[in-house]
């Protein structure tokens, strides 16, 4: 089908209700999987280690280094319990995750599983969240970026004006530093996505390091005082922190948007979300209650750039502050640009069905890059980077990413009863539990999440329910079908699956 004439006449238009429940045949996806209408490929050059780099790069870092001082005062000195309780919530979501990536390596994540197993409505309202989810969360941790820049600046005698490191609402006018890392990072994505990845696994090894460091430093003034009393807000106190600190677990699925990009998708995203999950769990509970063993709970409250605080003052010299907060800096630009990365890739998959205008699916065949929705994304989000508040974005950022999880965990269930047959390279363990748990969790810590989430959530959706029906109702590739075509796709065994595992056997 061509992509400049998939406008269905109304004449032989699917109803609003057939056309939201039709179901995108993963081997269609499989067989589309690299290419844009014009044909030109996504390259395939990540291994398990690019794989898992860029999920640890989308990760980690994000819930110590930017939003810890906001999140301890909600749970006390269990803001550890917290982070392990999101995780939780997280590690259910991954197992459903490597095995749709596994099943459907492609690069549309959530928004894929979703259109292969609850049909095209579904699928709209998880790409949708998927663009809250990476647009936001990129400029959320944009946001941070000016403290971190600040104290970088701070070790050499300068420091930027408020006016010019902190959003409208935060005391400033613009969020400078914000905007140069989105914007260069931007600018790094559309050179190329293997470049992109040497830069962000090296980026990664150097974020380890000096949160290592840092529990070092910290273990040397630990106080098991600081932990009493353990609950001082109570277990509400802990879900809220949780809910908030889940944020910092949403990059995980940024792996399974390279699944186009991946060498062996079949056998390296699941091995690559698992592990990444596994490293970036470990090191939060670690930093938390480093950070808490150091310092009582209530001195972070109001507290900016919380551990470079605490360095400078157990150690005494600002040059130790300064190595940290410069490595603090390079952590948020490689979460900035994987997780920039997949929201691109989230969108040149919804813009293969027709769903979002042809020009975000648009593969460059010099770079092999979707280059110009590369730069229109990295645009908004550095505009939006500059100019609002880090607090209302984290929270809605956790809201949609929590129910594009929840639609994962219910695609595992969907596929494991209606398709069995389907060879599966990674399978959930304790199926049904895991995913059942998983769906109940994520719907817990949203029902945690403050009324104004909630508002704001309500309208982002209904603002994407209009344009689904002024613009992607109309160019649905798959409502383009005839029912005769669509029938025979969609009970078609898949062989594409069956053939990928035997050459795996």
């Amino acid at each position: 089908m061509n992509a400049e004439k998939t406008t269905i006449p109304v004449d032989t238009r699917p109803g609003l209700g057939a056309q939201l429940l039709r179901r995108k045949p993963i081997d269609q996806m499989v067989g589309e999987a690299g290419h844009d209408g014009g044909g030109a490929p996504l390259v395939r050059s990540f291994g398990v280690l690019q794989l898992t780099m860029i999920s640890v790069g989308a990760t980690l870092g994000t819930g110590i280094l930017v939003i810890l001082g906001e999140s301890v005062p909600l749970a006390g000195p269990a803001i550890w319990i917290s982070f392990v309780l999101a995780g939780l919530a997280a590690l259910f979501s991954a197992a459903s995750y490597a095995e749709m990536a596994g099943l459907v390596p492609v690069a549309g994540s959530s928004y894929s599983y979703s259109y292969a197993t609850m049909g095209e409505g579904m699928a709209w309202i998880c790409g949708w969240c998927l663009v809250l989810e990476y647009a936001v969360s990129v400029a959320a941790v944009a946001v941070g970026a000016g403290q971190y820049v600040n104290e970088t600046l701070a070790g050499f005698g300068q420091v930027l004006p408020a006016a010019l490191s902190q959003p409208p609402g935060d005391g400033g006018v613009v969020n400078i530093p914000a905007m140069a890392i989105v914007l260069l990072s931007m600018v790094l994505l559309v050179r190329g996505a293997r470049e992109s990845a040497r830069i962000n696994t090296a980026i990664v090894v150097i974020k380890v390091c000096i949160l290592l460091f840092f529990c070092a430093v910290a273990f040397t003034a630990f106080d098991a005082g600081n932990f009493e009393p353990l609950l001082p807000m109570g277990a509400a106190g802990v879900s809220a922190a949780a809910s908030r600190v889940f944020f910092s677990y949403i990059g995980f699925d940024a792996a399974s948007t390279a699944g186009e990009e991946a060498r062996d998708p079949k056998r390296d995203l699941p091995r690559a979300i698992l592990l990444s999950m596994l490293i970036v769990t470990s090191v939060y509970v670690l930093v938390a209650v480093a950070a808490i063993g150091a310092r009582p709970w209530g001195w972070f409250d109001g507290t900016e750039a919380a551990l470079v605080q605490i360095l400078l003052e157990l150690t005494g010299r600002p040059w130790i502050a300064l190595v940290f907060s410069a490595g603090a800096v390079l952590a948020i630009a490689s979460i900035v640009l994987t997780v920039l990365y997949g929201q691109t890739r989230i969108l040149l998959s919804m813009s293969r069905d027709g769903l979002v205008p042809p020009v975000f699916g648009r593969v460059s065949r010099r770079t092999g890059t979707p280059v110009a929705g590369t730069l229109i994304v990295g645009t908004v989000v550095a505009v939006t980077a500059g100019l609002v508040p880090l607090g209302e974005l984290a929270d809605a950022t956790s809201i949609g990413t929590l129910f594009a999880f929840a639609l994962v965990n219910i695609a595992v269930v969907y596929l494991r009863r209606n398709r069995p047959d389907l060879p599966r390279s990674f399978r959930v363990p304790f199926y049904p539990v895991t995913p059942v748990l998983g769906t109940l969790m994520c719907a817990y810590l949203m029902a945690n999440l403050g009324a104004a989430t909630w508002m704001v959530f309500g309208v982002w959706m209904l603002v994407g329910i209009a344009i689904y029906v002024g613009y992607g109702r109309r160019n649905s590739k798959v409502a383009a079908l005839s029912e005769l075509d669509y029938r025979t796709l969609t009970a078609k065994p898949s062989t594409s699956n069956s053939t990928s595992k035997e050459s795996h056997s």
